[in-house]
């Protein structure tokens, strides 16, 4: 029987995540148990995720994944090479996952190993920081790099693939057990229209968000898992995000995780002026400061995340959701993980990187939207929404 995990948001669980699941169990085994370790209530493009991390676990069980375990909010918000980084080495601390899988769209894994081969030379390196250099974005200098020393530049255009080459990246850097199992991925990735064979999660997110006919989209137990659910986007709380943004001291944006390069200044100046989020990232994004980057960058301000605290991953992960078969592997990555596992509800040993996890939980909720407020919150609670909003 393989372990095989999943690196994954979930934001949300929809037909094509299932899809991919049974592409694994087709190559692996029907016995083989998925484990998905998964964004908790943000997610890496530096935004709150539509529903919470338990609701999300809950659907991802539901539908086929045997054990979710949360990828921590640090590494969920960094860069995607960090954040391919953060997962690969929790999942090789675990000890018994066999494989990794992910989506690409180039599937296959010779290619993206390739790639991560020449990504991970010093020549690499070097190359990248003299495009840097000339001004142009990271994704355009990465580009370049790559093919200044002789490697497929292509690799690293399309989403999936950036993110499946920077997860063979950090499978060699750090000396993994475990194989890589690249599993196609069909369909646009950002295409704003949800395609009923290979949707994309933000096409599912805006027919959510809308209140539009979502459910056709998503697996039957997910939907189950999602009807009652509270909706969150970070438009609802971009008011809660500026108050916190006009309030912080210049010391504080100096440390903000990233806003390097003098970014953190614009993105002062900008909130103190700026009466909306999306007039903010207008205002700041540049060819060289690409939006996603920006989003991190308000929402590490928002958590209170510097730069020394996005670079550390608790030692500790915690559980959100398993069926019976995701128990069995449960018991068995306590006996072989170099770190804790530590159930809802349970305090870690690790009282600073808790502080964060509870700060973190804390401002989630504001990110409510107005209407999905109404319906989790009691009357009381609903005059207080308000009043505030």
């Amino acid at each position: 029987m393989a372990v095989c995990g999943v690196i994954c948001e979930y934001n949300p669980f929809h037909l094509g995540h299932g899809k991919q699941l049974r592409l694994i169990r087709e190559q692996l085994g029907e016995d083989t148990v998925i484990v998905a370790l998964m964004s908790g209530n943000y997610v890496q493009r530096g935004e709150p995720a539509i529903f919470d991390k338990m609701t999300r676990a809950k659907a991802a069980v539901l539908s086929g994944t045997n054990l979710v375990l949360e990828l921590p909010v640090t590494c969920c918000l960094r860069s995607a090479e960090g954040f391919a980084s953060g997962g690969v080495e929790i999942f090789s601390r675990l000890g018994c996952v066999d494989y990794l899988a992910f989506g690409c769209e180039c599937g296959s894994a010779e290619t993206l190993l390739a790639a991560a081969q020449a990504m991970n030379a010093p020549e690499f390196d070097l190359r990248l920081r003299g495009e840097i250099a000339t001004g142009c974005s990271y994704a355009a200098a990465r580009q370049r790099a790559l093919a200044s020393v002789g490697a497929d530049a292509s690799v690293v255009e399309k989403p999936n693939d950036i993110l499946a080459a920077e997860y063979c990246r950090a499978l060699s850097r750090l000396q993994s057990t475990m194989q890589p199992l690249a599993i196609h991925r069909a369909g646009d990735y950002h295409a704003a229209q949800a395609d009923q064979e290979n949707p994309s999660a933000t096409s599912v997110r805006a027919l959510l968000t809308n209140g539009d006919n979502w459910r056709e989209f998503v697996p039957r137990e997910a939907a189950r898992a999602y009807e009652t659910a509270a909706v969150h986007t970070l438009a609802s709380g971009e008011r809660a995000v500026l108050a916190r943004l006009r309030g912080m001291a210049q010391a504080e944006w100096e440390q903000t995780a990233h806003g390097s390069e003098g970014l953190w200044s614009k993105a002062q100046k900008q909130a103190a002026r700026c009466r909306d989020l999306e007039t903010l990232f207008t205002a700041v994004k540049s060819k060289r400061y690409p939006r996603t980057r920006l989003q991190r960058l308000v929402m590490c301000a928002y958590l209170g995340i510097s730069r020394e605290m996005l670079q550390r991953t608790p030692d500790y992960v915690r559980v959100l959701a398993f069926d019976d078969a995701g128990r069995a592997a449960l018991r068995q990555m306590k006996q072989t993980a170099s770190f804790a596992l530590v159930n809802a509800g349970e305090r870690p040993t690790d009282t600073a990187y808790y502080d964060l996890e509870r700060r973190a939980a804390l401002l989630y909720d504001l990110f409510l939207t107005p209407d999905t407020a109404q319906a989790v919150c009691s009357e009381e609670e609903w005059r207080i929404f308000q009043k505030k909003t």
